[in-house]
């Protein structure tokens, strides 16, 4: 019998530490599904999540991040149109400037109200979260 199992995946929300109001990175993504999208990426089998979780980043904005907290796991099977995935999402910090590599098109930098309106995946929810929990010191509901 096979089994069908969601892939593991990391998503870290970054901050950077050495700006005002201390925005995040959002990467625009080269493959599909196309848009703007939080760096993040599958974890390699046999490798820790943390460990994915700062590897992703490297490879996605050459920054070595600082992992400060675990925010959430999300593993809605709808999450990912191309598979079901579930997410372990970091909130990590960096200085610099970041650099788009691996499958990123291109990275921005972005303050709570100015975040791109085509977000991939479930990032729009990811980041209502994220904001609400920053600002209000809400952590998400589980559903």
């Amino acid at each position: 019998m096979a089994y069908r199992n969601p892939a593991p995946t990391v998503d870290i929300i970054i901050e950077l530490g050495d700006r005002p109001h201390r925005p995040i990175i959002l990467i625009e993504r080269h493959n599909e599904p196309l848009g703007w999208a939080i760096p993040g990426g599958f974890i390699d089998y046999g490798e820790r999540a943390e460990v994915a979780a700062r590897r992703e980043a490297e490879e996605e904005v050459g920054l070595q991040v600082e992992l400060i907290e675990q925010f959430q796991v999300y593993s809605d099977p709808k999450r990912d149109p191309r598979s079901h995935t579930m997410s372990v999402v970091f909130i990590a910090t960096a200085v610099g400037e970041p650099q788009a590599g691996d499958d990123a098109k291109s990275c921005g930098i972005f303050e709570s109200w100015r975040i791109p309106a085509n977000l991939c995946f479930d990032h729009d929810r990811i980041l209502q979260d994220y904001w609400r929990y920053r600002h209000y010191g809400i952590r998400p509901r589980l559903s």
